[in-house]
C-alpha cells in the first residue's frame, strides 16, 4: 500500500501532492507537451506554493489549450482578457503574458532544434543527473546547471522562468533525481530512464 512506501518527505503533506509525487516529480520526461506544461505551471508559481498551483492545474489545462504550444502563442488580447478573469487560474497578467510568450519562443526552440526535449535534454548530455541526498534540507534552490539554462532561455526570450524556477522544472521533468536516497522514488525514476535507454 502506498502508505507504507518511504518517500521525500514534502511528498504526503497533501493528497494531490502525494499523487504528484509518487507518479509525476522526477520521472524523465520527453514529451515536449509536458516540458511546456510544467514550463507554464512553475512560471505561475512564483510567490505561491506548489500546491496552489496543482489545485488550479486542471483550470490551465482547460483556458490554456491542453498545455498545446501552438494554440497558446496564438492567443491575442482577447483571450489575454477571458483568462484575466477566469478564477481557475492564477491572475496575473504578467505571469499571463508571460506564458504566451514563452510559448512563442518555445516553438522557436522547437524549430532550431527538432524537439524542445532535444534542447534541454543536451544540457545534462541526454542523461538524468542522479543526485544522492539523504534529507530534502540538502537539496539547492538553483545550481549552476540551472543558472546556465536560465541565462540561455532568458536569451532566446523566455520571461518568468529564472534559475529558480528552471531548478524546479528540472526535478519535475527528471533532467535532475533529486528524490532523497531512502525515497522509493529515487530508483524508480532512475530505472525508468534506464529502460528507456535500453539498459539492463
Amino acid at each position: 500500500m502506498s502508505e507504507q512506501k518511504v518517500r521525500c518527505n514534502w511528498g504526503s503533506a497533501y493528497p494531490e501532492e502525494l499523487i504528484y509525487h509518487d507518479t509525476e516529480w522526477g520521472t524523465p520526461c520527453f514529451d515536449d507537451r509536458v516540458q511546456f506544461e510544467f514550463l507554464v505551471l512553475e512560471s505561475a508559481q512564483a510567490g505561491l506554493s506548489w500546491r496552489t498551483v496543482l489545485l488550479k492545474r486542471q483550470g490551465y489545462r482547460e483556458l490554456f489549450a491542453g498545455f498545446d504550444p501552438v494554440q497558446v502563442a496564438e492567443f491575442g488580447p482577447k483571450e489575454m482578457e477571458k483568462l484575466l478573469l477566469d478564477p481557475r487560474i492564477i491572475r496575473n497578467r504578467k505571469k499571463i503574458e508571460a506564458a504566451i510568450g514563452n510559448a512563442r519562443c518555445f516553438l522557436e526552440v522547437q524549430a532550431r532544434y527538432g524537439s524542445f526535449c532535444n534542447y534541454l535534454w543536451d544540457f545534462v548530455d541526454g542523461r538524468p543527473l542522479l543526485n544522492h541526498w539523504k534529507d530534502v534540507a540538502e537539496i539547492p534552490a538553483q545550481t549552476a546547471l540551472s543558472d546556465k539554462i536560465a541565462k540561455d532561455m532568458k536569451q532566446k526570450g523566455f520571461r518568468f522562468l529564472g534559475s529558480i524556477v528552471i531548478y524546479s522544472h528540472l526535478q519535475a521533468t527528471g533532467l535532475v533525481n533529486d528524490h532523497t536516497t531512502d525515497c522509493f522514488r529515487h530508483a524508480e525514476c532512475q530505472k525508468i530512464f534506464l529502460n528507456r535507454a535500453g539498459v539492463k
